[in-house]
């Protein structure tokens, strides 16, 4: 893989974007440095220990930007986005000479007006700096194992599409160009929409087949073989023991958190909102992963821990009963 700069910058080493970096660290040649910055000490500290020879812990997100030809944010929410890029003294845009002819890559997924307004402002100040919007899908597992799917907010003609593509697919197994600035984080807020819809779908349509007396490993497969079929089920099934690898087979965790399909159906809400479209399951979906973010007993797990809220029998291997005959 070809690198033709000598310094890249990561801004953001949480749960994803710690993984993120520490594969652009492995693939890095030994030339090539990279810069990182995290409001938490403790994740600089561990990433610089652990990549020693080839990185440097940044102050603050300007220092970065001041020292890398590349740039890379990945942070939790708008706000977080907003303090890293616009912070007059701190922020990525503090110094706007610095940022001449550099490329700038949010991975976070937020709402797109927060989005157009730094892309409008580093516009501004450097014309020369090329913005990109790219939210990314696959979890946590999936920065780890850097096979995350990248929806980037460019048209294919775009000219820095190949320098993208070279360094994204690091640590992406699909890189999707969508067509312009801020589709990319449309169409990662249109699929967590659908998904998080499927997900309580899915957890009622187990329940209802359950109670009937079904085994869940056959409604599984019905599901496979008809036009229920859907990758929720398939790789993130709400009901334990379904699928080994599944988050709800290892009690709900290591997937996508319920506080982040919260936050992002909200802000699919915003979204359609605005271009104006209309959510007839929004309301509902929201309020489902709302409570569910509340209850103690599924805060902080897996999204699709919905199945618990709505009263599905996650403990189903353990009754007694002639399941393993059927299944």
């Amino acid at each position: 893989m070809a690198f033709d700069y000598r310094s890249v910058g990561f801004i953001g080493l949480g749960a994803m974007g710690k993984p993120m970096a520490g594969h652009l660290a492995e693939v890095l040649p030994k030339e090539c440095t990279i810069w990182v910055y995290d409001i938490l000490e403790y994740s600089l500290h561990e990433f610089c220990s652990k990549y020693a020879e080839r990185s440097k812990k940044a102050a603050s997100a300007k220092e970065v930007a001041e020292n890398c030809e590349i740039i890379l944010t990945m942070l939790p929410e708008s706000a977080h986005v907003r303090d890293a890029y616009l912070d007059p003294r701190t922020g990525i845009c503090a110094s706007p000479s610095s940022l001449a002819n550099k490329l700038i890559i949010d991975h976070s997924t937020i709402d797109t007006a927060t989005s157009s307004l730094i892309a409008f402002h580093i516009t501004s100040i450097s014309p020369s700096t090329s913005f990109y919007d790219a939210p990314v899908s696959g979890g946590v597992n999936g920065a780890i194992s850097g096979t995350l799917a990248i929806f980037l907010g460019c048209a294919p003609t775009d000219p820095q599409l190949p320098r993208l593509m070279s360094l994204l697919s690091t640590f992406a197994a699909q890189i999707i160009p969508c067509g312009a600035p801020t589709y990319g984080l449309a169409a990662k807020l249109s699929n967590n929409y659908l998904s998080g819809i499927i997900a309580i779908a899915a957890s009622e349509a187990f329940t209802m087949g359950m109670k009937a007396g079904l085994d869940p490993r056959v409604l599984a497969r019905v599901y496979a073989a008809s036009t229920a079929q859907n990758a929720v089920v398939d790789r993130f099934c709400p009901v334990p023991g379904v699928w080994h690898e599944a988050p709800s087979s290892r009690g709900y965790r290591d997937g996508f958190g319920v506080e982040l399909m919260r936050k992002d159906f909200a802000l699919a809400g915003e979204m359609a909102q605005r271009v104006g479209a209309q959510n007839v399951l929004g309301e509902v979906g929201r309020a489902i992963y709302e409570e569910a973010e509340r209850d103690e007993a599924c805060s902080g797990l897996d999204s699709r821990v919905v199945l618990r809220l709505l009263g599905g029998d996650e403990r189903w291997m353990n009754r007694p009963g002639d399941w393993e005959e059927r299944g």
